[in-house]
């Protein structure tokens, strides 16, 4: 049979392995490089038998997404090995790859330590230096049972009874074996570069009810230099963590007796979101959005009908008032459509474009959330275009242009995935088929590269997810454009047409920041806590060398403050080397040293954060320099934009 590999074309054996091809047209060190092959879509060991029919095989190299997630899953295997050997009572339960790494979860009737870690490290570096091979076998259910019964592991056994098949494939690299589909890597010694990172409990399978398990997490890579740079890359993300620098900079809290979840807002803080959320406000005026605002709770039989109730109520909280059933809101759309049909539209008047920040609870478990980036109350910058269908392409359009200009300001690159329908969804396949042609023609038109994400959409329609991407290379899910046939014919929208009839109108969900609480979490990671002078709650900070100065700066601080610059006056009898030292540790974008010189010429010194002198300068001065530095972002984008 023939086989091509990079377009060559091999002759191979009916039996022959996915190997024995691979040698016919690969060679030295690209040969070596490679850890699986594909055929469609479906991945297989270097081990099996090339599929009859098969007339293509992909090459999976270790530097791809997909080969990283081969080894770093063999990597959880041998994990497992290492602790196996190191605490046979331990039993084992699944070990998946996950982004960045792996994890593996284990009944132990203790914690892990980090002495533990470091002894399971050099369990591991002994089975890799082995270069034990992995093996795929497959047997029936019950002679899997058997075995894992045997061996007491009933985790396992659990896992087995949920196989829908009658038969399991089986791993085995020297003596442990493992319940898994695989593919793996040829053999353990393909593993260049591990690290073990923490441990953490987790209930099994993620319920509550059931008993808590020590998760281990790691990661893995095919090159040392990638794992260095990865452990820099975490080292430089803890000095940023948002969390920290939340606290360090007086902007929010969480306060566990309120509740987990909900961020406290403090004055700083409270400052930057505003000023984000007015820019926003301002930002949608200019490109024709109407500013509306729903209420928090609705009747749960209208989240019954949208879909809600039976596709989302876990994340939903509800309640009852005089006997009627609620549910608080988790998104905005259904308020947004009651607007739409308070009253009879007219073609003429589409599209319509309603736009609020909208709060929404949704539940989330505990254990998943994580400062500003995970919490049950958020703030959306939600809007839904009401549309009819020959406008539903400028329409998406034009959002991508809004989410281009907005991510300019604030200098982040993006990607985008047009994510297509899930299993568990709403709507005639029709319906799908249109949404998703009019979001990739929307995608094509406007010249943007976009990846496929099989099966992620929206319940009731596929999405346009866009994705940015922060100063250590971390990617963040914020806006999304996803298009909607579904909710407008369940809620009976229309529109009266040109020809007089009732019309189905389109609506288009979407998001540009997303969550108000994860972007300002986001930014203050990216920012390291630095934000743009734009942004910044304090913009300058007034410092006195004595208190011969202190009346001069409560003066400029006066006159700053009434030129809408954000300023307070440091007047403390405290060494002004003291006081630039706080106002670094604040980040406070100029700090104006004011001394006899100053007091006499009517002006200050201005030092901005990032350590430079810019000499003597008058407020008059220092009101255009905050000012000019306010505008440069916006250069970026083409847009204006002053808070006031």
């Amino acid at each position: 049979m023939n086989v091509s590999i990079e377009g060559q074309v091999v002759e191979v054996a009916a039996d022959a392995v996915c190997r024995d091809a691979l040698k016919g047209a690969l060679s030295g060190k690209k040969l070596k490089q490679v850890l699986a092959v594909k055929c469609g879509e479906t991945m297989l060991d270097l081990t099996a038998t090339i599929p009859a029919g098969c007339e293509t095989l992909t090459p999976v190299y270790v530097d791809t997404r997909e080969g990283l997630e081969l080894l770093r899953h063999s990597t959880a295997h041998i994990m497992a090995d290492a602790v196996k050997r190191l605490f046979p009572d331990v039993k084992v339960t699944i070990g998946p790859s996950i982004d960045n790494g792996f994890y593996y979860d284990f009944d132990f009737n203790r914690s892990f330590t980090p002495e533990d870690l470091e002894a399971i490290e050099a369990e591991m570096a002994k089975i890799i230096e082995a270069a034990q091979p992995f093996e795929r076998s497959v047997c029936s259910k019950e002679e899997a049972k058997k075995l894992f019964g045997d061996m007491g592991e009933s985790y396992k056994l659990e896992l087995i009874d949920a196989v829908p098949d009658d038969v399991v494939s089986l791993y085995r690299h020297g003596d442990f074996v493992d319940l898994c589909r695989g593919p793996h890597i040829p053999d353990t010694s393909f593993i260049k570069a591990f690290k073990l990172m923490s441990v953490a409990g987790a209930y099994w399978r993620g319920n509550e009810k059931n008993r808590m398990l020590s998760r281990i997490y790691g990661t893995a890579f095919s090159d040392p230099k990638e794992l260095k740079k990865y452990l820099t890359m975490l080292e430089e993300a803890k000095k940023r963590d948002h969390r920290k620098l939340g606290a360090q900079l007086d902007l929010f809290s969480f306060q566990e007796e309120g509740g987990a979840g909900m961020a406290y807002w403090h004055p700083r803080g409270a400052l930057i979101r505003t000023i984000i959320e007015d820019f926003e406000r301002k930002e949608h005026l200019k490109r024709g959005y109407d500013i509306v605002q729903g209420p928090q709770i609705l009747k749960r039989e209208l989240w019954e009908r949208s879909g809600h109730y039976a596709n989302y109520r876990e994340n939903m909280y509800f309640t009852e008032i005089d006997e009627t059933p609620y549910g608080v809101k988790p998104m905005n759309c259904l308020a947004h459509m009651l607007i739409y049909k308070s009253q009879l539209r007219s073609y003429r008047e589409l599209p319509k474009r309603f736009f609020e920040l909208g709060v929404v609870h949704r539940h989330e478990k505990s254990g998943v959330l994580h400062g500003l980036m995970r919490v049950r109350q958020f703030t959306q910058d939600d809007a839904h275009i009401i549309c009819r269908p020959d406008q539903l392409q400028e329409e998406i359009i034009g959002v991508l242009d809004f989410v281009r200009d907005v991510m300019a300001v604030f200098g982040f690159e993006y990607t985008l995935e047009l994510s297509t329908r899930p299993e568990k969804s709403i709507g005639s396949d029709a319906d799908w088929d249109l949404a998703t042609n009019a979001l990739t023609e929307a995608l094509v038109r406007v010249g943007l590269p976009y990846a496929i994400n099989e099966g992620d959409g929206a319940f009731y329609g596929p999405k346009i997810d866009i994705k940015l991407r922060d100063c250590l290379g971390r990617e963040w899910q914020c806006a999304t454009v996803q298009c909607d046939f579904t909710l407008p014919d369940r809620f009976d929208l229309v529109y009266i047409g040109e020809d007089g009839e009732r019309h189905r109108p389109v609506m288009v969900h979407r998001v540009i920041l997303g969550s108000v609480e994860r972007f300002i979490g986001i930014l203050t990671e990216h920012f390291a806590g630095a934000f743009p002078t734009w942004i910044a709650p304090v913009q300058a900070r007034l410092l006195s060398i004595t208190d011969a100065h202190a009346d001069f700066a409560l003066k400029a601080k006066d006159i700053l403050a009434r030129q809408g610059i954000r300023v307070e006056a440091d007047i403390r009898n405290e060494k002004l080397g003291f006081k630039v030292r706080e106002a670094q540790v604040a980040k406070i974008p100029y700090m104006l040293v004011i001394g006899d010189k100053e007091v006499e010429s009517g002006g200050v010194s201005v030092r901005p954060r990032k350590g430079e002198d810019l000499g003597f300068k008058t407020l008059e001065e220092v009101v255009e320099l905050i000012k000019a530095d306010c505008e440069e972002p916006f250069n970026n984008g083409g847009m204006s934009y002053r808070f006031s």
